[in-house]
């Protein structure tokens, strides 16, 4: 189904189930080579189909299954496979598939079972044709793709190589193409074949002898290099005095105006560990002056129930310091639970500081669980307290809270609370947003 033109080849066109191949006449003989190939795929389709192979084979595969070619080859076929028969979403793609005339190509898979290399490469519908480079030389097949977003002829990027890859001394060089359901133009513009050694002349070995000639050559050009180099370092010492005996001093000077990827990933996040760092050592003080807070609090409450309950002879001055005594431990248990909450804080931290995490969803629902069971114990004592007033005051009286002596940075029960509650929020709404930025900083580098 291939047809020629006057400056290009279409090797199917784009109509269902078609094939076509265009091949060489006769066998190439060169041991290493290089070919470039420029080609167009284009298709009004979102997907296309099916592809377009180059091959080097030691027989001509006029016409096959393979891409329009035949199977069972011997030699080495490099496949632009448009159409992703396994599902993997990894095509279009570039495919190597070498053979020893035995091997069936597997269709289903797109060869991913027999790929000696592959890369994902997008060469459909671009601005510019398409060219590839093909290198085979000292058993070593590199191939080199421009992806056609440029102009430019060599602009090309690293797409496969396969090492100790044993090929046919003498074979054929040929193009082909296939469509299935869908269908693409398979267009060849140009086919370049190079020789890699000169003809007659076998590859030079690394100890090769060099003629003396070209030694003393050498030999001269390198000497006049080392003069021109002592010269040009007297000269830059004499300029610049202080670097002089440090001829390194620059090269660091250099290093540390630029920072590598890597580098500035841990910046980044030895920056980012820092300030959490800093942020969770701001909430244990915070902590530490609530605590001082509900101390005071608990003395100066404390301290008025005993002189009222002082004023009450008999049984009720008994019952009353049963009380205080359950009000001081119902306190001592509240500032045990705030030191708990300091403990975990400083776990939470040491957690960052390891896997590099601003905290998980178990910490945060512990730190929660810890600030739950402060509000239940204040609310404990808040009752403690209303019902030894009511029991330890006279009935003329107006039920009233105590007035606390006064003293410096004195919190208010509602305004503990308050303080408390917000406090909570403040920390939980910090880590949920910490995690929320690593885990976009992670995603971005």
């Amino acid at each position: 189904d291939a047809i020629p033109s006057a400056d290009q080849i279409r090797v199917t066109t784009s109509l269902k189930s078609q094939r076509g191949s265009v091949w060489t006449k006769n066998k190439s003989i060169f041991e290493y080579w290089e070919v470039k190939v420029t080609f167009r795929v284009t298709g009004r389709g979102r997907i296309g189909a099916d592809g377009l192979a180059i091959w080097f084979t030691e027989e001509q595969g006029l016409e096959g299954p393979v891409f329009g070619a035949a199977d069972k080859w011997n030699g080495v076929g490099i496949f632009f496979d448009s159409f992703d028969n396994d599902g993997k979403k990894n095509n279009p793609g570039v495919i190597v598939v070498g053979n020893n005339g035995q091997l069936l190509y597997d269709h289903q898979n797109d060869g991913s079972t027999q790929a000696l290399a592959s890369c994902q490469r997008d060469f459909r519908n671009k601005p510019y044709p398409v060219q590839v480079k093909i290198t085979y030389y000292q058993k070593t097949l590199t191939v080199l793709i421009n992806n056609g977003f440029t102009p430019d002829k060599e602009d090309y990027e690293f797409c496969a190589e396969v090492k100790d890859m044993v090929l046919p001394s003498q074979g054929y060089f040929g193009i082909s193409a296939a469509t299935g359901g869908l269908a693409d133009d398979h267009d060849v513009l140009s086919f370049l074949t190079f020789q890699l050694t000169e003809p007659g002349k076998g590859v030079q070995t690394p100890d090769a002898e060099i003629p003396q000639k070209d030694k003393e050559k050498y030999q001269e050009e390198f000497e006049h290099f080392q003069q021109e180099l002592d010269k040009k370092k007297e000269e830059f010492q004499k300029e610049h005095p202080d670097v002089q005996g440090q001829p390194g001093k620059l090269l660091f000077v250099a290093d540390e105006l630029f920072e590598t990827v890597s580098d500035r990933e841990l910046r980044q996040i030895f920056e980012g560990q820092n300030r959490i760092h800093l942020e969770i050592k701001q909430l244990n003080r915070q902590l530490d002056m609530i605590l001082d807070e509900q101390r005071r609090y608990v003395s100066a409450v404390t301290d008025e129930i005993a002189k009222r309950g002082a004023g009450f002879p008999g049984q009720q001055g008994q019952v009353s310091q049963q009380e205080i005594e359950t009000v001081v431990k119902t306190q001592e248990e509240v500032i045990r639970q705030v030191n708990e909450i300091r403990n975990s804080m400083a776990d939470t931290l040491k957690l960052i500081t390891e896997a590099q995490h601003p905290g998980s969803a178990a910490a945060v629902y512990e730190t929660t669980q810890h600030f739950n069971d402060i509000k239940e114990h204040l609310h404990v004592v808040k009752r403690d307290i209303e019902h030894l007033v009511q029991r330890n005051m006279p009935a003329s009286e107006k039920s009233k809270c105590p007035d606390l002596p006064p003293f410096p940075s004195c919190l208010s029960t509602v305004h503990f609370f308050i303080f408390v509650a917000v406090q909570t929020v403040l920390f939980i709404g910090y880590i949920m947003y910490r995690s929320q930025q690593e885990a976009a900083a992670k995603k971005f580098f």
